[in-house]
């Protein structure tokens, strides 16, 4: 008895054995919460760069295929590369705006150019991680993951209303996100054990299954695609433009910081320790290697998702091989056509039922290692002002303060609140004198 209680147990250690019948829910658990917004990036830059639908579908089964592997890479790294932390990778949004712009510009084979050389860079800077790591001081990397709550919440917000769709907003996207989020809080305040962290996977099912009864689910499209096809690799021969590679590489850069705020925030809140440089290291080096794989794939940069983090920071579940689990449901979600297409029909309200909750943990996770950081004044300076500069600035109502910047900077900057506030902390860092405490005068 005793030994099947800490079977169970280690799921929230980093390592130990999980029963499989156990791990396999957990793992699904994180493949579901971030599925769809791992293929929604694709169509969109495709799109962009012209390509037939039929195209698009063989993207969308090589991206699922590739967030697979390098989220196996994360959890058992290669080499140096991987940070063998519960991470899970996909396709990033973070590319979307200047992937789109190049593709519109140069056709889609400059994208997977750009994709590649910029993989190959931000991977070698984070296998250089320990010369210019002490630049990411606690309370930097403390007001990047607060960032990074405030910029999901819009995400989850608009998840709940169903997406993209042409029925955002309609009383049924919301009833559906509703019921999504009210089964999750029943099962967070009513399950036992273990079953409490299965919140977000039973709000999925039940939500599923309210959407297929509701006709929101398109059940046919499951096996139009046929049982099995290979990742086809090299769909598009790379073409390399200096413009859209600078571009992209700059972009890489704000990735970069996005992952060290995931990757920092994930370990303080499932690990309560800080992280290591060799873990940022890690990460990093998956982040941009990986990228430039799914390049040969034909697909964008996969990095880490703060969907996955908010979910850890919610279960406190971290054990490598349960996430494994749910890595092995994407490979085989990119080998087996149904699989994935069964995960792709996942309805965006009901996602955005589950997201809601989880993207305020991120949110709670900054503002515990600001504390954690402590109140000092530089601390306090450096945190308020760049979440003022960087939400301020990035608001959609006050976008136009960047009108008079070229092109390049409006699109890594305007809209980008984590990137804003990352360059924002760094300089307060590097320029804010290390003694900044008001001394007290005796009288």
């Amino acid at each position: 008895m005793n030994e099947q209680k800490n079977s169970i147990n280690n799921i929230y250690k980093l390592d130990g054995r999980v029963p499989i019948a156990k791990a396999i829910p957990f793992g699904l658990q994180h493949i579901l919460a971030m599925f769809v917004s791992n293929l929604a990036p694709i169509s969109i830059i495709a799109a962009a760069g012209g390509l037939t639908q039929n195209e698009i579908a063989i993207l969308l089964q090589n991206a699922m295929f590739v967030a697979g592997i390098a989220t196996m890479i994360q959890l058992y790294p290669v080499w140096r590369i991987g940070a063998k932390l519960p991470i899970v990778m996909g396709v990033s949004f973070t590319f979307v705006t200047v992937l789109s712009t190049v593709a519109v510009n140069y056709g889609y084979p400059a994208v997977i150019g750009a994709v590649l050389i910029g993989g190959i860079f931000e991977g070698t800077i984070g296998l250089l991680a320990k010369y210019w790591r002490k630049i990411i001081s606690p309370i930097v990397a403390a007001s990047v993951v607060t960032a990074i709550g405030f910029s999901l919440f819009t995400v989850g917000a608009r998840s709940f209303g169903g997406g993209y769709a042409e029925d955002f907003g309609s009383i049924e996207n919301l009833v559906l996100g509703s019921i999504t989020l009210a089964v999750c809080l029943a099962w967070n305040c009513l399950a036992k054990g273990y079953l409490k962290q299965l919140s977000v996977l039973a709000g999925l099912v039940v939500g599923y299954l309210v959407a297929i009864f509701m006709g929101k689910v398109d059940l046919s499209v499951i096996f139009a695609d046929g049982f099995i096809a290979l990742p086809k690799l090299l769909p598009y021969t790379p073409e390399f433009n200096l413009g859209a590679i600078f571009s992209v590489c700059i972009i890489y850069l704000v990735s970069a910081a996005e992952t060290i705020g995931d990757t920092t925030a994930m370990v303080a809140s499932g690990l309560n320790r800080e992280i290591t440089d060799k873990e940022i290291s890690g990460s990093l080096g998956c982040d941009g290697y990986s990228s430039a794989i799914s390049s040969l794939f034909g697909c964008p940069p996969v990095t880490s998702f703060s969907q996955n983090v908010g979910l850890i920071a919610m279960t406190k579940v971290v054990n490598r091989f349960t996430i494994m689990t749910g890595a092995v449901c994407m490979i085989f979600a990119g080998l087996l056509p149904p699989v994935g297409n069964f995960f792709a029909s996942l309805p965006e309200s009901v996602l955005g039922g589950c997201t809601i909750m989880m993207f305020g943990t991120i949110l709670t996770s900054g503002m515990q290692m600001v504390a954690k950081a402590g109140f000092t004044q530089r601390n306090v300076t450096i945190a308020a002002l760049s979440l003022s500069i960087g939400i301020g600035f990035t608001t959609a109502s006050e976008i136009g303060l960047w009108h008079i910047f070229p092109e390049i900077v409006q699109n890594v900057f305007a809209a980008n609140v984590v990137a804003v506030v990352f360059v924002a902390s760094i300089i307060l860092n590097i320029i804010l004198p290390e003694n900044m405490e008001v001394e007290k005068v005796n009288d």
